[in-house]
């Protein structure tokens, strides 16, 4: 199937900025639950392995496999959130957004990383973060216009 990209105008990309850093801290905070968790789970089978064995509290275990797959949920939970807005995650460890926008009928896109207080770069879309040059009038001009 072929969908269509939505495209954002910065003001648009501007005001999703709190909900998707509330999302993109939640699947942050849930991947970094489920690694301490998965490396718990792999020290226990290395474990089990060099001791040939061993008695296990079978009920703890289960619980904290589901609770590892509860936290790998909410990471891919909050992802395909992200995607259904219609935004691109390109490094989740950075917090890296893209919207693809709509510049002189091409689409480009607008670059945010978590921490930076507003959108002020764009790039290619094979720039690349490496590419990113500061926004112009283009993306402003186009900004008003809508608001007019």
């Amino acid at each position: 199937m072929d969908f269509e990209t939505k495209h954002f105008t910065l003001d648009e990309a501007q005001s999703l900025l709190p909900v998707l850093e509330s999302l993109l801290n939640r699947a942050i905070e849930a991947r970094r639950a489920a690694e301490e968790i998965g490396e718990e789970l792999q020290e226990l089978n290395h474990k089990i392995f060099l001791s040939g064995g061993m008695f296990l509290d079978v009920d703890s275990l289960r619980k904290r496999r589901k609770a590892y797959d509860a936290q790998l949920q909410t990471v891919k939970d909050s992802l395909a959130e992200i995607d259904a807005i219609g935004v691109q995650v390109k490094d989740l460890d950075t917090g890296l957004l893209d919207f693809p926008c709509l510049v002189d009928g091409e689409t480009v896109l607008l670059c945010w990383k978590m921490g930076e207080s507003r959108i002020e770069f764009w790039h290619t879309l094979d720039g690349g973060f490496a590419g990113r040059q500061p926004l112009d009038e283009r993306f402003t001009k186009k900004s008003r216009k809508r608001m007019n």
